[in-house]
């Protein structure tokens, strides 16, 4: 830049002018006078060269060295600043081009008939099966749910262990609930809700590689079935999408509960956004937070019910959270097989903190988003659904929303 280059310094010469008279020799005759000599190269006449002044050329190299430091150090800030903005912007240029797209899915109106088809879920707490709730609570739930959809009822019932057995311990009231549930509400099931953690991304938790695990799990899946349960509702986190020995899991747990004319259902990652997001965030983040729409697609087909963890998305706004779930709608139902019966989750629970916003993530914006992508991909699909998570949390608005804008 113009006001850090060093300024030039002017020659200074030692040499006199033609005009100054020679104190040390006679003028010579006509004729005798010498040819003037040819003039200096025009490095010696500056400072510093042949014949130049010696003081003047430390001054010249005092002045330029720091001024030329600081050239170079501003040059260095601007390719910084530079290759930074490029960074930023390689980063934030398909973000924004992403959420616009969401935001663009959130518009129109859902189809006519894009509604419960009365298939719908939630999850329940663990205090139905423990002994906290009580015969007068009993009587309430069934009052509120006989004015919604709602079919299936997921009761935590676990946690498993890590090596995949389960504690009768655990759930004491399950068969006064399941019983209860079935004498109030005729025709709706209680499935066992089964989870834990995974030791796929800690040192800890259940491994399915272990094929004594998965064994354990398939005995507490007929440990629960043997108590009364109506179904099997697997949750197991973090799952990685591919993950083969989950896949065989399924299967054995499921020949299970077909012997038994009982229900297999899980609950799904979220659908990549973009094809390959799961591996781009797992490298960036370690946790490859979504599954591949052909590995949603493989679990699909291998149980009775798959319900999406429609929530936890990141979302900053109500209008894109609405698109996200219209767009994770349209990406499930394109491969889940008719016969799996495919639910999309509401979010009945309210928190703050990275990955949920309960300002963005409402039922409202839920409800809306999954008849946008029912609308627009299989209005007319018969086996499918929304499951709430989680009744102990939900609020009166909740249920207003979910009731108002998907029971009708």
């Amino acid at each position: 830049m113009d006001h850090t280059e060093p300024r030039t310094t002017e020659p200074r010469t030692t040499e006199p002018t033609d005009t100054e008279p020679s104190t040390t020799e006679p003028s010579a005759a006509d004729g005798d006078q010498p040819p003037p000599g040819p003039p200096a190269p025009d490095d010696e006449s500056r400072t510093g060269g042949a014949g130049g002044n010696p003081d003047a050329e430390g001054e010249a190299e005092a002045e330029a060295t720091p001024r030329t430091e600081t050239r170079t150090r501003t040059r260095t800030r601007v390719r910084i600043r530079r290759t930074a903005l490029a960074v930023l912007l390689v980063l934030l240029l398909p973000l924004l081009t992403a959420e616009t797209a969401l935001r663009v899915n959130y518009t129109g109106d859902p189809a006519e008939g894009t509604r419960t088809r009365n298939r719908d879920a939630i999850w329940l707490g663990h205090a139905w099966v423990d002994g906290r709730k009580k015969d007068a609570d009993l009587t309430a739930l069934a009052r509120s749910l006989k004015t919604t959809g709602i079919r299936d009822l997921y009761v935590h019932t676990g946690p498993m262990e890590h090596d995949g057995t389960l504690p009768e311990g655990l759930y004491p009231k399950a068969r006064w609930f399941v019983d209860g549930v079935h004498r109030e509400l005729p025709g709706v099931r209680v499935q066992a809700f089964l989870g834990d953690v995974l030791a796929t991304e800690s040192p800890d938790g259940m491994r399915l590689e272990k094929a004594a695990t998965r064994a354990a799990v398939v005995g507490s899946a007929r440990q629960v079935l043997d108590v009364g349960y109506d179904g099997v509702h697997l949750d197991l986190e973090p799952l990685h999408s591919g993950d083969g020995n989950y896949l065989s899991l399924l299967d054995d747990v499921r020949a299970v509960t077909r012997a038994r004319g009982a229900q297999l259902s899980v609950a799904a990652h979220q659908i990549d956004p973009l094809p390959g997001f799961h591996s781009f965030w797992g490298t960036v983040a370690g946790h490859p937070k979504w599954w591949s729409q052909e590995f949603f697609g493989r679990v699909a087909r291998r149980v009775d019910q798959i319900a999406v963890m429609s929530y936890d998305t990141m979302q900053p706004l109500e209008s894109l959270y609405g698109g996200y779930v219209a767009q994770q709608t349209s990406l499930a139902l394109e491969v889940t097989p008719p016969t799996t019966h495919l639910l999309m989750g509401l979010p009945f629970y309210h928190e703050n903190r990275f990955g949920h916003w309960a300002h963005a993530e409402t039922v409202a914006a839920a409800v809306r988003g999954v008849r946008l992508g029912l609308s627009r991909t299989d209005a007319d699909r018969e086996r499918f659904g929304v499951a709430a998570y989680i009744d102990f949390a939900a609020t009166d608005e909740d249920w207003a929303s979910y009731r108002d804008d998907w029971v009708g």
